[in-house]
C-alpha cells in the first residue's frame, strides 16, 4: 500500500481524497493556486505545495508543477480527482515516466476513450448498443449529408473532452452550418481538439450510468445504476441511483453491456459507462469516463463500497474482495448539487445532518468563493429506505441548508424535488426543455 499520495485537486473532491486517505493511514499532498492557499483542503493535509497562479492553465492543469510537488514531497502516487488533467493520457504517462503511481487507467485507456470516435466503434465491436452516428466528419457539407441519411435532429459532438463542452443540437439543414463550425470551434477552444462528429439524437431520452471497478484480475464489478437525466446545458443537477426508470431486467442487460465495454478496453480501477435510454426501453453506449464521478457518493450509500478506498486499492494492485453476485442495492440515494450563482464570501454556513444526509464541501464561514474554477459549492447526499422517504429526505435537508453571502441554486433545487415530473419518476434530458 502506498505511504503517501498527493492529491491533484481541489474543492470538495480534494477533501473527499484526503478523508480516505487518512482512514487509510496514508499520509496527503495537497497542491494549490495561490487563489486556494487558505483552502480547506490544504489545511486538511500532511503537506501542501503551491503551484502557480490563479488560473488552471497556471496551476491544476500545469502538469509538469505537479509532478514536481510529488516528486519533491516523496508521494508514490498521484489521485488526479476528477476534471482537470483526471482524464488527461499526457499527464498519466507523466506520473509513469517519474516512477509515479497514477491513480486510474492506464494512458492508452484514457486516450482511447476520450476519443469518442474510436471509443464508438470499439464498443460497436463489443457488441454494446451505440447510437447511430458518424465517424469524424470534416466539414459543414458533410454534416449535412451524414444528418441527411441520419435524419434529424441530430447532435454534433466534439471527439474529444467532456461536460458538455462542443454540443449543439440540429434540427434542420439550414442550421448546420453556423451550428458545426460553433461546435467545432468551442472544442477547440476546450480541448485542443476541434474534431467532431454526429449522432442521432436520442429524444425523449433518459440519461442513465452504470459505475464500475476492475481490478488487475480481470474481476469487473458494476455497482448498478444512476439516474442523471436532470441537466441544464448538459451540466447534472440531481442523480438518484436505483434509477426510477430501470427495472431488475433492464437493470441486468445494462450491467451485462457496462461489464462488456469495460472488459472491451481492458479497463483498470473506477469508471463510469454513460448510455442513454429511450422511451422504449431501448439503450445506447455515449461515453466512457475515466475517472472519479462527480456523482459516485450516491452509489456508495447503496452500495455500501468506498469508491475512493477501493480507487487506492487497486492503483496499489489489491484485489477486489467482491464478486458481482455479492453486490447488493441497499434502499435509494439522491444527489443534488449545489452550485454557485456567482462569487461572494460565506458569512454563515449551516450544513443540515440526521441520519444518512451526508454534504460534501470545502465550504466554512469565511470562505471567499474564487471565480476561477467551477461552480460546485457542494454535493449534499441522503439516503433512505424508499425513493419517496429520500424525496423527502432531501427536501427537508436542502430546507435546513443555509450559505449565505455566496448566491447559489438551493431554491432551485427544493423546486426540482417539487416538480410533479421529478416526484412521479416520469423525467428525462428535456426537463428543462
Amino acid at each position: 500500500m502506498f505511504s503517501k499520495i498527493l492529491v491533484a485537486n481541489r474543492g470538495e473532491v480534494a477533501i473527499r481524497i484526503i478523508r480516505a486517505c487518512k482512514e487509510m493511514g496514508i499520509a496527503t499532498v495537497a497542491v494549490y493556486s495561490t487563489a486556494d492557499k487558505d483552502s480547506l483542503h490544504v489545511a486538511l493535509a500532511d503537506q501542501s505545495v503551491c503551484i502557480g497562479q490563479p488560473l488552471s492553465s497556471e496551476s491544476y492543469l500545469n502538469a509538469e508543477q505537479i509532478i514536481t510537488a510529488a516528486l519533491i514531497t516523496k508521494a508514490e502516487a498521484i489521485h488526479p480527482g476528477y476534471g482537470f488533467l483526471a482524464e488527461n493520457p499526457r499527464f498519466a504517462k507523466l506520473c509513469a515516466k517519474n516512477g509515479i503511481e497514477f491513480i486510474g487507467p492506464s494512458a492508452d485507456v484514457i486516450a482511447l476513450m476520450g476519443d469518442k470516435d474510436a471509443a464508438r466503434r470499439v464498443m460497436k465491436k463489443a457488441g454494446v448498443p451505440v447510437i447511430p452516428g458518424t465517424d469524424v466528419i470534416s466539414s459543414a457539407e458533410m454534416a449535412k449529408k451524414a444528418a441527411d441519411k441520419l435524419g434529424y435532429p441530430v447532435l454534433i459532438k466534439a471527439r474529444s473532452g467532456g461536460g458538455g463542452k462542443g454540443i449543439r443540437i440540429v434540427s434542420d439543414p439550414a442550421s448546420m452550418e453556423q451550428a458545426f463550425h460553433t461546435a467545432s470551434h468551442e472544442a477547440q477552444e476546450a480541448f485542443g481538439d476541434g474534431a467532431v462528429y454526429l449522432e442521432k439524437q436520442i429524444y425523449p431520452a433518459k440519461h442513465v450510468e452504470v459505475q464500475i471497478l476492475a481490478d488487475e484480475t480481470g474481476n469487473t464489478v458494476c455497482l448498478f445504476e444512476r439516474e442523471c437525466s436532470i441537466q441544464r446545458n448538459n451540466q447534472k443537477l440531481v442523480e438518484e441511483t436505483p434509477s426510477p426508470g430501470v427495472n431488475s431486467k433492464l437493470r441486468a442487460k445494462l450491467i451485462d453491456s457496462a461489464a462488456r465495454a469495460a472488459k472491451a478496453v481492458g479497463y483498470l480501477n473506477a469508471g463510469t459507462i454513460e448510455f442513454l435510454l429511450d422511451k422504449d426501453g431501448n439503450f445506447y453506449f455515449m461515453e466512457m469516463n475515466v475517472r472519479l464521478q462527480v456523482e459516485h457518493g450516491i452509489t456508495e450509500q447503496v452500495t455500501g463500497m468506498d469508491i475512493v478506498k477501493w480507487q487506492i486499492r487497486i492503483a496499489a494492485g489489491v484485489p477486489l474482495d467482491v464478486k458481482q453476485k455479492d453486490v447488493r442495492l441497499d434502499g435509494h440515494a439522491i444527489e443534488c448539487r449545489i452550485n454557485a450563482a456567482g462569487v461572494g464570501q460565506v458569512s454563515f454556513l449551516h450544513v443540515p445532518g440526521g441520519p444518512r444526509v451526508r454534504f460534501d464541501s470545502a465550504l466554512w464561514t469565511g470562505y471567499v468563493v474564487p471565480p476561477f474554477y467551477d461552480a460546485l459549492l457542494g454535493k449534499l447526499i441522503v439516503h433512505a429506505a424508499t425513493r419517496e422517504e429520500a424525496i423527502r429526505k432531501m427536501h427537508a435537508a436542502l430546507c435546513e441548508l443555509v450559505i449565505d453571502g455566496v448566491p447559489n441554486n438551493i431554491d432551485d433545487q427544493i423546486a426540482i424535488l417539487s416538480d410533479s415530473r421529478f416526484l412521479k419518476g416520469d423525467y428525462n434530458t428535456s426537463f428543462f426543455g
